[in-house]
This record gives C-alpha cells, sequence and structure tokens, in this order.
C-alpha cells in the first residue's frame, strides 16, 4: 500500500523559540525528500515531529487520510540520528534486538541481518563489538538497523556528517538502494550535492517554514525565493 503523509499547519515550539511555524506538507510513497536549511532552521525538529518523538502544538499529520497520534506515527516511522547509539553488545545483538522484541524467528533475524549488513558493506561484522567499530561503521549499523524494521517512514538526520567519503559513499547507496514504490525517505543533509544526488524533491527550510519546495534541477537553478537563491550561493546571513 502506497504511503501518503499530510502534514497540515504544523507547529511547534520550544518557550519563545518557534521551531516550526505552520509547515504544509505532503509526501506520497516512492519520494525521497532532502531537507536543507542553515543550523536551527528547524530541519531535526521536523524529523522527529513525523517520527513522533516530539509532540506538535498545533496542526494536524495524516497518513492515508487519517489523523494520528504520535504513538500511531512510531510504529509505522523510524529516525536515524545523526549521532547513533549502540548498545554494549555484539553487531548481530544491536540489529537483532528491535526484530526480536517484535516476536521474529532467529532464522528469520540472521537472513535479514545477513541482507542488510551486507546492503551497508559490512558482511561478515555479525561477532565484532559494536562499541569498537569506527564512527562511520556504527552509521552504517544504525543505517542497516533500520532497514531491518521496513519502516513505511525512513527518516534521517545528517546520516554522513563528519564521515569520511568512503563511509558517505557506501551510505549513500544504501539510502539509494532503498527507494520503494510505497515507503517514503526524508533526510536531512547540508551537502547540496548529496541533496542534489538523492532526493526526487528538496525542501528548503528557514525559520521554521518551508521557503522552498522543488525537483532538484529546479531547485538550484531557478529557485523561486530569494532566501533559497541566496542559501545556494552562500549569501544567507545567520
Amino acid at each position: 500500500m502506497e504511503t501518503r503523509l499530510q502534514l497540515k499547519n504544523v507547529k511547534k515550539s520550544y518557550g519563545s523559540i518557534k521551531a516550526l511555524e505552520d509547515i504544509n506538507l505532503e509526501v506520497i510513497g516512492g519520494k525521497t525528500i532532502t531537507l536543507i536549511g542553515i543550523n536551527g532552521a528547524g530541519k531535526t525538529t521536523l524529523l522527529r515531529v513525523i517520527a513522533g518523538l516530539e509532540e506538535r502544538d498545533k496542526g494536524n499529520i495524516l497518513i492515508d487520510g487519517k489523523d494520528i497520534n504520535g504513538k500511531k506515527l512510531r510504529q509505522i516511522a523510524t529516525l536515524v540520528f545523526q549521532k547513533t547509539v549502540m548498545f554494549n553488545r555484539s553487531v548481530y545483538g544491536n540489529l537483532a534486538y528491535g526484530l526480536r522484541i517484535r516476536g521474529k524467528k532467529d532464522s528469520e533475524i540472521k537472513e535479514k541481518i545477513d541482507r542488510e549488513l551486507n546492503a551497508v558493506g559490512l558482511r561478515n561484522f555479525e561477532k565484532r563489538k559494536a562499541r569498537k567499530t569506527s564512527g562511520g561503521e556504527q552509521q552504517r549499523m544504525a543505517l542497516a538497523r533500520a532497514f531491518l524494521l521496513n519502516p513505511r517512514i525512513l527518516l534521517l538526520d545528517e546520516p554522513t556528517a563528519n564521515l569520511d567519503p568512503n563511509n558517505a559513499t557506501i551510505i549513500e547507496r544504501a539510502i539509494a538502494s532503498r527507494k520503494k514504490e510505497d515507503g517514503i525517505i526524508i533526510m536531512a543533509t547540508h551537502n547540496l550535492a548529496q541533496a542534489r544526488r538523492l532526493a526526487d524533491e528538496i525542501i528548503h527550510i528557514y525559520n521554521g517554514r518551508i521557503v522552498e519546495r522543488s525537483a532538484p534541477d529546479e531547485f538550484f537553478n531557478n529557485p523561486h525565493s530569494e532566501i533559497t537563491r541566496k542559501f545556494i550561493n552562500g549569501e544567507l546571513e545567520y
């Protein structure tokens, strides 16, 4: 079933800081969306709200036309954080945890883990201590862990930040290969070239508002917003 995500007039504040202001957004299955913007623009907050990890102050989030709450969102959306956390156990133990609590059989778990570790270039890493691996390898593990859950909405917060080019390339390839007709991928990134490579559409967030949304070529070659033009050209003042 093709997923349809809608946000209607979503607002989120932290005290006097308006993190999100009247966000209206619709994404259908099969799309990869990249979010760009300066630090503090609202990208991470938007991801956390969609993931059901932050309660919105106002507005509605609909899946397939039905208004749902944070608990329901957490059942269908998975967020991979910029800084991942691993349990003090093996790589296999980290990846198997989410499947075990969902009641999956050991034979199915092993088959799935083998497939997803291979997808992120970590074949034969099962017995290694997760916390002893490199930062890039842990980020690839976090991505594999999210893939294993097969979420309808996959959310990625700067998945290649501070990684070397090799790890970043592997992660990009894994993300690109994950696209499917019914699922949605929304990724925040500061890397404009990466946004262009991976996205079907790019969204520019500024001061908690969506100021531009378009396909990559139009976004970079003919932005409609002056704020976006300045951002692309490095002229936007913080």
